[in-house]
């Protein structure tokens, strides 16, 4: 009788699936920990999975969350940045004129990225209504102060023109920067100043200067409207060109001689004596 053939390597080899234990999985570091605390949180009773056999390796680099795209690396959120960014903008402004200089002009003439500039300034627009907040409305709070100083038309007058030219002398863009984008028809931020204070101040200074005239303490011949406008002129164009970078004014005119020059010329005209 043929003997019964035991089970060869062979047969072993053919053993399906099934047959074979299942191995044992590796899990990371911060998974063992998650599973740990899920155990704790639902109870011991819970306990039963997972077979697999924990690695203590150290977690991967590349698990860490990505840094955002865009955000510079260097420390953001200093003041003293940001108001540099500031500053470098108002004389940008004023030399080039708004519509002239973006924001990653303003970053290279800062030294930073353009990144660094949007980090603070979402867009030019939004950088012009922060100047308005921050530098222009203080600013105009001191012209307010003059204006409401005395009931005296002359006395105003002079005041105005003393306090454009100590502040042309504190701000070097101010004249510049007034004159090309305020005055100016089309200026970057004349409309806007207008959407931010409207019109009402300087119809109002204008109304005060008609009143004078016709109780007979301004020159009649005057026209109120023009006077606004020589008082900048005797102000502001003066210290514009004594603030631009080429200027060659600078040994000969100061900001002291355009302020008693503004008042001579309002107070005594070109022959002397109060209109």
């Amino acid at each position: 009788m043929p003997q019964a053939k035991t089970p060869g390597k062979q047969a072993q080899a053919t053993a399906t699936p099934a047959q074979k234990r299942p191995g044992k999985k590796k899990i990371s570091r911060q998974r063992a920990k998650t599973l740990v605390e899920s155990v704790v949180l639902a109870g011991a009773d819970t306990v039963g999975e997972p077979t697999a056999e924990l690695d203590f390796a150290p977690a991967s680099r590349a698990s860490a969350p990505p840094r955002r795209p865009g955000r510079p690396v260097r420390a953001a959120g200093s003041a003293a940045q940001r108001e540099t960014l500031l500053g470098i903008a108002l004389e940008l402004f004023a030399q080039r004129g708004v519509v002239n200089t973006t924001l990653t002009e303003i970053a290279r003439a800062a030294g930073v990225t353009a990144a660094m500039v949007h980090y603070y300034f979402k867009s030019r627009d939004h950088l012009l209504d922060v100047l308005i907040a921050e530098r222009l409305e203080p600013i105009r709070s001191r012209m307010i102060a003059a204006l409401n100083g005395t009931d005296d038309p002359v006395e105003l007058l002079v005041g105005l023109a003393r306090q454009m030219v100590e502040i042309g002398a504190e701000h070097s863009w101010y004249a510049p920067l007034w004159m090309r984008e305020v005055l100016s028809e089309g200026g970057g931020l004349r409309e806007r100043l207008q959407q931010h204070h409207g019109r009402n101040q300087q119809e109002e200074f204008i109304e005060r200067l008609r009143q004078a005239q016709s109780q007979g303490r301004l020159n009649a011949g005057l026209e109120p409207e023009l006077i606004v406008l020589s008082l900048f002129g005797l102000t502001l164009l003066p210290l514009a060109k004594l603030c631009a970078p080429q200027s060659t004014h600078a040994p000969q005119i100061t900001p002291d001689m355009i302020a008693r020059h503004a008042v001579a010329l309002l107070v005594g005209g070109l022959v002397g004596g109060r209109p």
